[in-house]
């Protein structure tokens, strides 16, 4: 088994909201307690229902959002631990793409301006070998260098959001988180930005935590997947065991409500009761009980770990396995 490249050890982020008169504050726990771990090479994918914590976990392993408590390990190194000095050499090598195409670019600099950005910030290269990185990340990323005098507006969602991918990519990383970088684009699309993150992981030997909503999306990319319920990892598995056989019922739960290709299908679907509880008054024991078909007495009172269930690779937080 590969050793692992990136390790998040009980990752926390709380956000503080102000109370009331006489009210103490309270926070909304973004991220409360994730742990897992991304080898060389591999595709990592979280997944879960709006505001589960998927984008805010990605963005706090990268320091993006300083985190509240826990750890993230780079190449054995905790990142926490470094001041802003030591952190920014180690930013090369652990880069995002952003979810939306349209904000993440400046609308006031030309490409060129965009790509020559990051190099300069680190220094990299003469003024004439940093424009001949930015033509050859350009036709890598499949826009040529004649694009590099255009402004972001004069670009399809598809074309912005390779730009993005070429801005992350051209300091050469180790690591990308991808936070849902298809989600803001047409079907047709997403499939060319897929295959793109796919073909450039092969050749510069990428690991990337791909971060959506959409299953489908995942199971294509994935090595691994976890599944992430307010705040927390419900599950986490190998992609072909996480769709052949969930365990968790809220990972169940979701692989219903998936549309399937077929329409002679009729398809199962598992219909949850009650909505997504509010973060900043999460319920007690597993948060998932007030909305699971088996909940017993023991869910409302005992928050269940992340353990193993039918393999050490499979990992599942549910009282229903233990």
């Amino acid at each position: 088994m590969a050793e692992a490249l990136l390790e998040v050890c009980d990752l926390k982020k709380y956000f503080p909201v102000k109370g009331k008169l006489f009210k103490p504050k309270s926070y909304v726990k973004a991220v409360d307690g994730v742990s897992f771990a991304i080898r060389k090479g591999e595709t990592v994918g979280l997944v879960g229902e709006s505001g589960c914590g998927k984008s805010t976990t990605g963005r706090t392993l990268l320091h993006l959002i300083p985190p509240t408590g826990g750890k993230v390990l780079y190449k054995g190194r905790n990142l926490t631990s470094l001041s802003p000095k030591q952190l920014r050499p180690l930013r090369r090598e652990l880069q995002i793409v952003f979810q939306d195409p349209y904000a993440s670019l400046d609308p006031r600099m030309k490409i060129r301006d965009i790509l020559l950005e990051p190099l300069e910030i680190h220094k990299i290269g003469s003024k004439q070998e940093r424009l001949k990185m930015v033509e050859e990340i350009l036709d890598i990323v499949g826009l040529g260098s004649h694009y590099a005098n255009r402004y972001p507006h004069e670009f399809s969602g598809g074309q912005r959001q390779r730009i993005g991918i070429a801005r992350s990519l051209i300091l050469r990383p180790a690591v990308i988180v991808a936070d849902e970088p298809v989600s803001a684009l047409d079907v047709s699309i997403q499939s060319q930005i897929l295959n793109l993150l796919q073909d450039l992981q092969e050749q510069f030997d990428l690991t990337y935590l791909f971060i959506s909503h959409d299953l489908s999306v995942v199971k294509h990319i994935s090595d691994r997947v976890g599944v992430m319920y307010l705040g927390r990892l419900v599950e986490f598995a190998p992609k072909e065991k996480l769709y052949a056989a969930p365990a968790h019922p809220y990972t169940k739960a979701l692989l219903s409500a998936a549309p399937v290709p077929n329409p002679d299908a009729r398809p199962q679907r598992i219909i949850l009761s009650g909505d997504v509880p509010n973060p900043a008054n999460p319920p007690s024991g597993c948060a998932f009980h007030t909305r699971c078909p088996f909940a017993m007495e023991k869910c409302k009172t005992d928050r269940p770990e992340l353990a193993p269930y039918d393999t050490a690779e499979h990992l599942v937080a549910c009282h229903l396995h233990t």
